[in-house]
């Protein structure tokens, strides 16, 4: 794939997160989308959740309590390299565990 291929699919997942993060209902988030930079910091509990394009390998890098995944795009979703789980997935969990809600992300949104 070509990088500019890359970046625009990257630019449209970060953009469809960051829209779906504004939707929950919850004061303890703060999304920050930047030049291929998802993250969003809790203030009350502590921690940030990093999502970032990795443009040499083609891949999105996610940082979130003390692990790291690495996902590639492949036939519309963003399995991580090596377990295979789906970043959506994987994200949903995270946030339901750190929030204590609920959280579900879809592609496309």
């Amino acid at each position: 794939m070509e990088a500019s291929d890359f970046r625009r699919i990257v630019s449209e997942t970060l953009r469809d997160l960051a829209e779906q993060l504004d939707t929950i209902e919850h004061d303890d988030i703060d999304p920050v989308l930047s030049d291929g930079v998802l993250s969003c910091t809790f203030e009350e509990r502590g921690g940030t959740f990093v999502l970032s394009q990795q443009v040499p390998t083609q891949e999105l890098w996610l940082s979130a309590e003390r692990r790291a995944w690495h996902f590639r795009y492949r036939d519309g979703a963003w399995p991580e390299r090596d377990s295979g789980e789906d970043l959506l997935a994987v994200l949903g969990g995270l946030f339901s565990d750190k929030l204590g809600i609920p959280v579900h992300f879809t592609y496309g949104a």
